[in-house]
């Protein structure tokens, strides 16, 4: 694509562009890439992660993962209650899960190791999920084609954008790989934000808030002197554990409202 054509078409994309607001009250910049083909994103993503590694097989294992996903798509807003969610276990130490827009969700075996029971793994999951809903993927991808080394997304988005070849737009983003997009690391404001979404989320499905406490506590000491991977490009660890602290009297109440009213998970 021709340099002045690229400018053009990141200029309408950029035009394109929204302020919204998160689920925490934060202004956002999104628009930069349709829902479909950030749908497309994830699908591609998840089948070159699926490609890539070791699928479990154990069923047990299966089935609690899908089980507490189950639950917590049951407490979200309509237009993700309506998605397909699709999840994989990996055969992997490294404690780590992701979701996808699309409704993707990807779990390592390692994360069992510091997922100690239903309520954790919801902790993590509904982490995960948060980053979905709060649209933080679409975020990225449009602060990111803001930028000239993102000039190649853009100009291949905008070519679905404005022709037939929507459902091919991954393909066109070459050796970057959807992988490579929509897996980019959140930034810390994301995921300090995906941790309240996701510990509200987890509330109101009916698992014990108080477990995301417990739950990255585990996750320090799982890494000794080293963090897991997975808290890598995460806010400071004790800093998290106090904003869950604080976040767990308000979130009390609406843990006993899913309970009573019949939302008690047995995952396992």
């Amino acid at each position: 694509m021709k340099p002045v054509l690229s400018g053009a078409l990141l200029a309408l994309l950029l035009a394109a562009c929204a302020t919204t607001t998160s689920p925490t009250g934060r202004r956002q910049i999104v628009g930069g890439v349709s829902q479909q083909q950030l749908d497309q994103l994830g699908a591609q993503a998840f089948a070159e992660t699926k490609a890539k590694q070791t699928l479990s097989t154990d069923g047990k294992q299966n089935a609690y993962v899908q089980c507490v996903v189950n639950a917590l798509v049951a407490e979200l807003p309509q237009q993700y209650r309506g998605v397909r969610w699709e999840t994989a276990l990996f055969v992997e130490k490294e404690p780590n899960a992701f979701a996808l827009p699309g409704g993707k969700v990807g779990v390592n075996t390692g994360i069992f190791s510091v997922a100690k029971n239903q309520d954790q793994l919801a902790a993590v999951l509904g982490h995960e999920i948060g980053h979905v809903i709060s649209r933080h993927h679409e975020e990225r991808i449009t602060q990111q084609m803001g930028t000239s080394g993102f000039l190649q997304i853009a100009g291949a988005l905008a070519g679905a954008a404005y022709g037939d070849a929507a459902a091919n737009a991954v393909n066109q983003f070459g050796s970057m790989g959807a992988q490579g997009v929509i897996l980019l690391p959140n930034s810390r404001t994301q995921e300090s934000e995906a941790d309240v979404v996701g510990q509200r989320l987890m509330a109101q499905a009916g698992f014990d808030p108080a477990q995301a406490v417990d739950l990255w506590q585990n996750m320090m000491a799982a890494g000794g002197a080293r963090s897991p991977q997975w808290l890598s490009t995460h806010p400071d660890p004790a800093n998290r554990i106090r904003e869950l602290q604080r976040d767990i009297n308000a979130l009390e109440p609406v843990y006993r409202q899913a309970r009573a009213a019949g939302r008690t998970p047995r995952c396992g």
